[in-house]
């Protein structure tokens, strides 16, 4: 007699108690008995599944193994999405194929029909299923160089109709070549982690380039005569006008590339030779990192996370363009968002969607800007404040009032270092006494590239080196690493990035200094003495520590007079 799938999750550790629960629940509600247990986080899909192998017979693969790929492109990627199954090879005369629905019956019959064969499944999760399925795929995507080649035999005398819902574009069909090439060039730049796409038109032909770990590299060459053709079309999955070829344009899409929901921004300017065009790809899942996956480490992490639970005040989070200042905002959001904190975020503009938080675009054109629409967001009783950035003395003024009457406030400032927005506030006529009296911190902060773990080469670190990373001690003859470059980064030798962090703390003796109007050397002398760690000197730190190479330190940051 087959043993019961409940029965066997009790033997393997689920509680009897949890069982009667949600078997009650099943009475009530209908539904499976594995979903409904994943579904209270009961089991995993894995307890799930190895129970349903042992009740049908059927084996269990944590890893798939060896893949027959030509097989597995076979099945639409469609259908193998909603079903939840993959061909993986050919074992005795039969089709060995992975699956985390084997209690959909219909599957066999539709594998056996499609791919002409008799069907033998294995279970695997859902989640290495659908991964391989999109890895698969993409790789099988044309790639853009292949695209531009086929092109220049072929007419192009139209476009394809507007993308109305973010579809994945490893699923999209169409054969039109401009459209072909531009979901080419967007799902390369996905595969090779690009933050930006651009295409700039020269005089007699187009570039497409990457900018991939914030370095800009040459990805391919297009002829001239399909400079409008493309413009055209990004024009048309963004919502621009595709008659307008005089006047900057900036849109948005959202869409799709392996399961991956990706936002895009997107901006069109006419220049000389034609309209140039950049691609901002906005990754949502970084945006939700915690602290300490963004490079926040030991006693920075525990003073700044001292800082965004204070009751009110100002922290100031300043750097150039691009050095991750709205991910550390968003971070810092996630860390004390709660339902019983009511957080509004003024952006512009608004890069990633936060669950449980308000966030308002700032819109010029309605003279929405973010001093107007702080003054709205005080009357909706907020508790923490999100300003994207302070950019005049109106807004700054309007956001001091704010943390002195009892509000947490985060924004941004472009300043070179921690105690510069000390100076820039100043310089907007903020008086003294109301800087010293609302900020609490000022973070400064830049991106380093870090080494890839495959290929970084392993070195003494030279006493030039020791001198320019201004280490004073106990690093004669330190091993460190610098980047080599192999297939895994691209032959880059980097893989991702990481912040590092100067933190200014504001307390009693400092304020002081403010209140005397003092100037930005002397405040950061006075934060150095009481324990500040400078850009350089965490740059240091992360290259003894073998995470990042002296040069990329040296490129981010300045020495310190």
């Amino acid at each position: 007699m087959r043993l019961l799938l409940g029965e066997i999750l009790v033997e393997s550790g689920l509680s009897s108690e949890r069982l009667k629960k949600v078997l009650d629940l099943q009475k009530k509600r209908g539904g499976r008995l594995g979903t409904l247990l994943m579904r209270l986080n009961f089991v995993t899909e894995e307890d799930v599944l190895k129970a349903l192998g042992r009740q049908l017979g059927l084996p269990y693969q944590a890893e798939l193994g060896d893949i027959d790929r030509e097989l597995a492109l076979k099945l639409p990627i469609t259908y193998a999405k909603k079903a939840v199954v993959l061909p993986l090879r050919r074992d005795n005369g039969t089709i060995l194929a992975a699956t985390s629905e084997p209690l959909n019956l219909s599957t066999l019959d539709d594998l056996a029909a499609l791919l002409g064969s008799d069907i033998t499944l294995c279970l695997a999760s859902s989640e290495k299923i659908l991964d391989t399925l999109n890895r698969l795929h993409s790789e099988d995507m044309n790639k853009a160089e292949e695209t531009v080649q086929e092109m220049e035999e072929e007419d192009l005398s139209f476009l394809a109709a507007e993308l109305d819902e973010p579809t994945d574009l490893l699923e999209v069909t169409d054969d039109a070549p401009i459209i072909r090439l531009v979901n080419s060039l967007l799902s390369q730049a996905i595969r090779e982690r690009a933050s930006d796409i651009h295409i700039e038109p020269f005089e007699k032909e187009m570039i497409a380039r990457f900018r991939i770990d914030g370095i800009l590299y040459n990805i391919l060459t297009i002829q001239k005569r399909y400079q409008a053709s493309i413009a055209s079309r990004v024009k048309i999955m963004s919502g621009l006008n595709i008659a307008e070829k005089r006047l900057p344009q900036d849109g948005g899409m959202r869409i799709k590339i392996g399961g991956r929901d990706v936002d895009i921004r997107v901006s069109i300017v006419p220049t000389a030779f034609g309209e140039r065009i950049v691609l901002r790809l906005l990754y949502r899942e970084s945006a939700l990192l915690p602290l300490d996956q963004i490079g926040f480490t030991g006693d920075t992490l525990t003073r700044f996370n001292d800082m965004i639970v204070r009751p009110h005040g100002i922290v100031l989070v300043t750097g150039p363009t691009g050095s991750g200042k709205t991910t550390t905002l968003y971070a810092s959001l996630s860390k004390i968002n709660s339902p019983d904190k009511n957080i509004i975020t003024i952006e512009d503009p608004i890069e990633y969607q936060l669950k449980g938080i308000g966030q308002i675009q700032v819109n010029a054109k309605i003279q929405l800007t973010f001093a107007a629409g702080l003054r709205s967001v005080l009357r909706q009783d907020p508790d923490v404040i999100l300003v994207g950035e302070i950019r005049d003395s109106e807004t700054a003024e309007i956001a001091i009032q704010a943390a002195l009457t009892g509000h947490l406030v985060f924004s941004t400032l472009h300043t070179n270092d921690a105690a510069g927005a000390v100076t820039r506030l100043l310089d907007m006529k903020i008086e003294p006494f109301l800087i010293s009296s609302s900020v609490i911190g000022i973070l400064a902060q830049r991106l380093v590239r870090v080494l890839c773990k495959e290929c970084r080469e392993p070195y003494q670190m030279t006493p030039g080196e020791i001198s320019e990373l201004e280490i004073k001690t106990g690093a004669g003859g330190a091993t460190v690493y610098r980047a080599k470059g192999c297939d895994a980064c691209f032959n880059t030798g980097y893989l991702g990035r990481s912040a590092i962090y100067e933190l200014l703390n504001v307390d009693d003796e400092m304020r002081q200094l403010i209140m005397k109007n003092t100037d930005a050397t002397t405040i950061k002398a006075l934060a150095m003495e009481r324990g500040m760690r400078t850009l350089r000197q965490d740059g240091a730190a992360r290259v003894l520590a073998g995470i990042t190479s002296v040069d990329e330190v040296v490129r981010v940051t300045q020495k310190e007079s």
